[in-house]
This record gives structure tokens, sequence and C-alpha cells, in this order.
């Protein structure tokens, strides 16, 4: 018996490849199959069955193609969702059999109504390990609050409420000894502290998982769970229901998207269409030249979520500018999370654009210390609230990224504005959209907060202890 998991750091997500005596089984595959395909194949080894744990919010499972594709059967939780393909809608302690081996389903709700964990057993007999889904992370539980983001009766109380149940009623019982294998890891949004850590024993997991502790009542442990739960993404919803309700085959969006178009073909689709340009080279290189109105969000930072955060719908056609070779990456990656309206990208690059003479942007950046030699600047930190909170320049304006179409109409157009983050990443997607929106007196500072402190130059002031530090 093999278990593999299969992680991709960009979305902290974890896919299983389970393969017992000629058969195999994938649990929440990502939205490209072709990899789990060539997994069996290598292995000789069927594809019989595909286990959901459950309605994913944070990107769109390839379950749907990889059925199309091998046959095999979906299996989802205890539902009564309306669902646009066929599946198997398994009974709570319901057994399949891959080769020798035995999965069993567990039905633990309160993530989400569906939720199941799969329990497998291998060919002696023995209890091994535990795919979890968002029921249960690595020091962490899924967080009780995005179900009611599709059911409008449920509270984020009465799902916690159920998680306790569940963990305490379906899982703390199981022995010790097996491995927990969850669907994410640190960096996801489907929880709140995880570890970075991707598997660990269920033993070791109820010594040192604060939502497993023993003495922890259930009003506690709702507390607990719904603390401090910040807006989950816009985009959550609409991954759901295209989960439940069936999309596009990927071969069908990747050759949408993977199509070049010269410079004149680029201008001309953005011109005439209303697709968004979206530039996924680094703040660095977008600063020193790009395309006017386009928006920069890096591919190589918190790309999803951030895109999954600015662009609220995900019928919004994208035209595509990326390093030279990353084109079907970023396709790729903006389907996995339900942007499947990619209609092109630059073919060439930056570099094609600026030979055909094509006209080009730039954002100023200065260093901490060229910022430190302004008399009053109007500085925009653009961190969440909680990073200001703990830390910020003295006299700076608070407007989170995430926050910013509720903040943008405030902003003086005619006074010059330096905008920071953490490190630089979020500050020139923030300010992208500002030049994108006709604001041209937008300077960003190198480096971030991070450089800024390093500096030395500045009032630092500590907001909830309420001290300044220089």
């Amino acid at each position: 018996m093999k278990i593999e998991q299969i992680y991709t750091g960009c979305l902290a997500q974890g896919a299983y490849y389970i393969s017992s005596r000629g058969e195999a089984a994938i649990i929440d595959p990502l939205r490209e199959v072709q990899p789990y395909i060539d997994r069996a194949a290598k292995d000789g080894v069927t594809i019989r069955y595909i286990f959901e744990t459950h309605f994913h919010a944070d990107f769109v499972s390839g379950h749907i193609d990889l059925a199309a594709k091998t046959g095999a059967q979906i299996v989802l939780g205890p539902t009564d969702a309306h669902l646009g393909y066929n599946a198997h809608i398994a009974r709570d302690g319901e057994t399949f059999k891959i080769g020798n081996a035995t999965i069993k389903v567990l039905h633990t709700p309160g993530h989400t109504l569906e939720s199941a964990v799969y329990l497998l057993i291998d060919e002696t007999g023995k209890e091994t390990a535990i795919f979890t889904g968002d029921t249960l992370f690595i020091g962490d539980v899924g967080r009780p609050d995005l179900a009611q983001k599709i059911a409008g009766d449920l509270t984020k109380e009465k799902l916690a409420g159920l998680l306790f149940d569940s963990l305490r009623n379906k899982i703390m019982p199981l022995p010790d000894a097996l491995i927990v294998y969850p669907a994410h890891g640190a960096g996801s949004a489907c929880g709140k502290n995880m570890s970075r850590e991707t598997t660990d024993t269920l033993g070791h997991q109820k010594k040192v998982n604060y939502a497993l502790a023993p003495e922890l009542t259930k009003e506690q442990f709702i507390t607990a769970v719904t603390d401090g739960l910040t807006e989950p993404p816009q985009y959550f919803p609409q991954n759901v229901k295209m989960n439940i309700e069936g999309y596009d085959s990927v071969d069908e969006v990747l050759e949408r998207g993977n199509h070049a178009l010269d410079p004149d073909a680029f201008e001309d689709a953005a011109n005439h269409t209303g697709a968004i340009m979206l530039d996924t080279r680094t703040p660095q290189d977008f600063a020193k030249s790009f395309i006017p109105n386009s928006i920069n969000i890096g591919i190589d930072g918190s790309f999803a979520v951030w895109v999954g955060t600015l662009i609220p719908d995900l019928k919004q056609e994208i035209l595509i500018i990326a390093d030279e070779g990353r084109e079907e990456e970023v396709v790729t990656r903006l389907a996995r999370v339900g942007y499947d309206y990619s209609i092109g990208y630059l073919k060439g690059g930056i570099d094609a654009w600026e030979k055909a003479g094509k006209e080009t942007d730039h954002i100023e950046s200065i260093s901490p210390d060229q910022l430190a030699a302004i008399s009053q600047p109007h500085i925009l930190d653009v961190r969440k609230e909680s990073e200001y909170q703990a830390e910020h320049i003295e006299g700076a304006e608070n407007i989170p990224l995430d926050y910013i179409n509720h903040h943008i109409a405030a902003i003086d157009r005619n006074q010059p504005v330096y905008v920071h983050c953490a490190g630089g990443y979020r500050s020139m997607i923030f300010s992208s959209i500002l030049k994108a929106r006709g604001f041209h007196n937008v300077i960003d500072v190198q480096g971030g907060f991070k450089a800024i402190k390093d500096s030395g130059r500045f009032n630092i002031t500590d907001f909830v202890c309420s001290t300044t530090k220089k």
C-alpha cells in the first residue's frame, strides 16, 4: 500500500494518492488532473475512487474532470446538495475497497455540513491514517463560518458546536498512532493558526492542538474557534458553487488562456473586450515599466488570494502579462481558484511591448532614507489592521489592501502618497490599482515596513500599548 501527499505550496493544499493491489484513490485533487493520471500510470494502477472531504471554498477541485477522464467514482460525505454531476453520496460509516485496503467514511459536520474524514485501514486490518480535510488541521481546526455564506440559516456558532461534537465523537476516540493528513497547512485562509507541518500523529495532536484539549468545554471551544475570524476572501462562496454545480473542463480553460497575442492584438483586446490586464511579474520589474492601466499581482506571492480578493467576478475576462515561459502557469493558477476566462497573454512579454513602441508607465520608488527627508509625507500603510496596530510609522494612515475599494475615494489625487506594506508585494498591488484609476502621484517605499524600521529614521508607534520607539 502506498500513501503519497501531493502538496501545492501556493495554495497550502494537500491532495492524496493511495494505491493498493492495482487500484488507487485520489483525495481532494486539484483542478489540473493529469499529474494524478500520470502517477497512477507509473504504478500501473487504476484510479477507482475520487474522495472529496467537502465542497472546497478556497480552490476548484478536479473531481469532475478526473472522473470524466478515468471513469473513477466521485464520493462525497452525506449531503442533500443538488449536484451538477454524478457522485456517490456516502453514508456515515460506509466503507470502500482500494485493492486490499479499506477506506471508511466518518461524517464530521462543522467546518461544513457535508464534511467527512476518511479513515484508511491497511491490508492487515490496522487503522493506519486519517484524511481529515478541513475538519482537523495540524495545530488547528477548520473555520466554522464558511458554510454560513452558502446556507443563511446557519451561524458560525452552530457550526462550531457541530465541529466540537464531530471532533469528540468521531476523531478523538481513534488510535493515537494514526497519521493525520489534512487538506491544508500554514498559509491557507481555511483556518486561523495552522502549523507549517503537513502531517502528524493523532496522539501528538491530542496533546498540542488547542481544539482537542480534553478539558475544553463546548462553550469554550465555540468561543476559541470563532474568535478573531477575519472576513474570508470574496471568491470562496463562488468556488463552493462551482464545486457543487460543475465547471468547464480545465483543458478548455487552458486552451482559451494559452493564446499568444502580439502587442497589436493584445492592445486591441485590451481596448475592446473589457478585460483586466493582469501583470504577474515581480513588483520590482513592474515598477520599472508596465502597460498603463494594468494591475500587478505577482505570481510568486500570495497570488490566488489577492486575485480572489481584488477581482470580484470569476467570469471577468483577463489578459495576462507574464515573464516568458510562465504564461501557462499563470493560467493554471487562475483556474485553480475559478478564474476561467483568461483570453490570452502578451507574446514576448513587456520587452515585446516596448520594442513595438507602445506606451508604458512606471511607479517611482524611494528608499526609507529618502522618505525620511520629506517634510510631512502622506504615508499609506496598506498592511492588515492587526499588523498596523502592532507597529507602524507615527502619523501613517492605514488602508489595508483588502479594503482599497472602500477607501480609494478619500485619497487626495493631488497630493503625493507614499505607499508601503511589510515587504513590497502588497504595496505594489495597491500602487498599481491607484495608477490604473488615475492617481499620478504614487510613490512606493522600497523594502516596506521592515526596511523602514531598520533604517532607524522614523518614530515607530505601538498602537496597542501606546508607546513610541525611535
